[in-house]
């Protein structure tokens, strides 16, 4: 999965999945040394599927529910999400409001409010999360090729500085279950515009591993970083894969829990 280079220089982590009705699959490091986050990533469930994007993931009523279960087996009343755009755009928030806020345009959240769950969706895309144990903060981010071409990674990290008062070496990072990069064939195009060695042809790409030198060069101590052994593509039915040709969504969650 990960270059035995990198693999050596992280932690390597399979999430468990939690007891309920919700596939709900958290981070066992981080639910033993962070009492006080919720950190977690959705799975597809039993069929026809869990899919919780708010954008096309179904009839309305449906996500709502599932949204209802996920709320209901975390012990969070507010949750924010945003219409993702493979972009660099990371949002700060400090209000909390009961249910599923929508926002525009944007690819990570940041926030030290407790009771507030941040929710970025993937498919294949790597779920990024970030926690500070210091100021308890924390961030989730969405990053595609595109999204860490952009600096969707950096960006998570200079807002949570600028507004969180975080520094990166204290920061721990975790990246989650992701497409790996035995199964991410892509043009030369991305292997240059991602400031890898070109091949002459489609080559796959393991973009994990690309976030992992970037958290490292933005400061992140290497023993703060986790990558999940999961592909969401080799998982068989654990997590949705666009590349295998789901159309659903799981979605990246983190927040901070109340007294």
């Amino acid at each position: 999965m990960m270059p035995a280079t990198e693999a050596r220089r992280v932690n390597l982590i399979r999430e468990q999945r939690l007891t309920g009705e919700a596939p709900v699959f958290v981070h066992p490091q981080w639910q033993e040394q962070f009492p006080w986050l919720l950190q977690a990533t959705t799975g597809r469930g039993a069929e026809p599927g869990f899919d919780l994007a708010c954008y096309g993931g179904g009839p309305a009523a449906q996500v709502m529910k599932r949204w209802r279960t996920v709320r209901a087996a975390t012990g969070f009343d507010a949750v924010v999400h945003a219409l993702q755009v493979h972009g660099s755009r990371v949002l700060h928030h400090d209000t909390v409001c009961e249910g599923v806020l929508l926002r525009d345009d944007a690819d990570g959240h940041v926030t030290t409010r407790a009771n507030l769950l941040l929710a970025i969706s993937a498919a294949d895309c790597v779920p990024v999360f970030l926690a500070d144990p210091i100021h308890r903060a924390v961030a989730a981010l969405h990053a595609g090729w595109r999204g860490v071409v952009a600096g969707i990674l950096e960006n998570g990290i200079a807002q949570m500085q600028r507004t969180c008062n975080s520094r990166a070496d204290q920061l721990h990072v975790h990246f989650g279950p992701a497409i790996c990069g035995e199964c991410y064939e892509v043009g030369p195009e991305v292997h240059e515009a991602l400031g890898l060695e070109v091949p002459t042809h489609n080559t796959p790409v393991d973009l994990r591993a690309v976030l992992t030198r970037r958290a490292l060069q933005a400061g992140v101590a290497a023993a703060n970083v986790t990558v999940s052994e999961y592909c969401t593509r080799h998982s068989g039915r654990t997590f949705f894969s666009h590349r295998a040709g789901d159309s659903g969504r799981q979605m990246g969650l983190i927040g901070i829990r109340g007294e």
